[in-house]
């Protein structure tokens, strides 16, 4: 399938369009536009109009639409919109732990506010980005496809963000087939490449920090956790390739499945490779490391077959990640 044949010359709704991978699917749009066929429509729903005209700077004398609205308080309306990538939600662990009601509440009554929308503009297409999440805490290496069950405690507070992430993916399912709109999800693993914040909070990123820095990096686990990653712009490939071919109602695994590691190998590759050996991994446990929104150990071996029968691959692994983000970050 050409995924961008199949998208061009439509009209593309994203939220959270100045996140990492809103802006990834936006720079995406605008890099097909500019190979000459039928330019897609861009509209990116944003909070905040000026930090939207810093960020897209360079598109918006290209055409890129900025519609300021809240998806918790936005009223469906009639854009002309022949998609919607809905990918604004809260991803701050320590906000999880923090202030849970909100994040559920976030993530459910934006979507339901989406999900009209995409009822009021009658779309071919839309998106839900959800998280591998979603399947709790496995204990082995097996193979994790889409009907792969869930051990998550619905009592952990931390469990706010997977199980409002389960609602609404059944929110999309329910959409499908009561009002017939075309909604899929996609389970993405934990995604990262240029655009980072050099602030992130995220374990990737401080990785990144520390082989820049020439800093040690310092575990506060064992860094038993195994899972798989991966590249932005792969992500955002795996999200235009559902939009123009998956199926309504189903959810779809995004995930390189070359990168399964755990924590602890990760940091020993950037340590070795990408500071040149020049840094160390130190393990130094906390007792209160729950309290700082780490999820359980866990082994996250995601099963892309569904998504590459799509006809979708990644492209860059673990190392050239780590090697392109660290040039994006040295540049801020």
């Amino acid at each position: 399938m050409n995924t961008w044949k199949q998208l061009e010359g439509s009209s593309i709704l994203i939220t959270g369009a100045t996140g990492l991978i809103g802006r990834t699917l936006i720079r995406q749009i605008f890099e097909w536009n500019r190979q000459g066929g039928r330019p897609i429509r861009a509209i990116a729903m944003v909070r905040n109009r000026e930090k939207a005209e810093a960020v897209f700077a360079g598109y918006l004398t290209e055409g890129l639409e900025v519609m300021v609205a809240d998806v918790l308080s936005v009223e469906p309306e009639n854009v002309g919109a022949d998609y919607i990538i809905h990918a604004a939600s809260q991803t701050s662990s320590k906000a999880f732990i923090e202030t849970p009601v909100e994040t559920v509440m976030t993530a459910v009554k934006g979507t339901v506010n989406m999900l009209e929308f995409a009822r009021v503009n009658d779309v071919k297409g839309f998106v839900y980005l959800s998280s591998m999440e979603v399947y709790g805490t496995p204990e082995t290496d097996e193979k994790i496809d889409e009907k792969h069950s869930t051990n998550l405690n619905p009592m952990s507070v931390r469990t706010c963000y997977p199980e409002s992430k389960r609602l609404c993916e059944s929110l999309c399912a329910s959409y499908a087939s009561e009002y017939g709109v075309p909604a899929m999800v996609v389970r993405l693993t934990q995604t990262f490449g240029p655009g980072v914040e050099y602030s992130d909070g995220r374990v990737f990123a401080e990785f990144a920090r520390c082989a820049i820095e020439g800093r040690n990096i310092v575990l506060n686990t064992k860094g038993e956790t195994k899972r798989n990653y991966l590249y932005t712009e792969d992500a955002a490939e795996a999200i235009f390739t559902v939009l123009a071919g998956g199926t309504a109602g189903e959810a779809y695994n995004a995930a390189n499945e070359s990168t399964y590691c755990s924590i602890y190998e990760m940091a020993c590759t950037v340590a070795d490779v990408c500071a040149d050996g020049a840094i160390e991994v130190e393990i130094r446990e906390r007792a209160d490391a729950a309290k700082l929104g780490y999820a359980p150990t866990l082994h996250m071996n995601l099963d892309t077959s569904k998504l590459r029968s799509l006809g979708w691959e990644p492209k860059v692994g673990l190392v050239e990640m780590y090697r392109r983000m660290i040039a994006s970050l040295q540049k801020k």
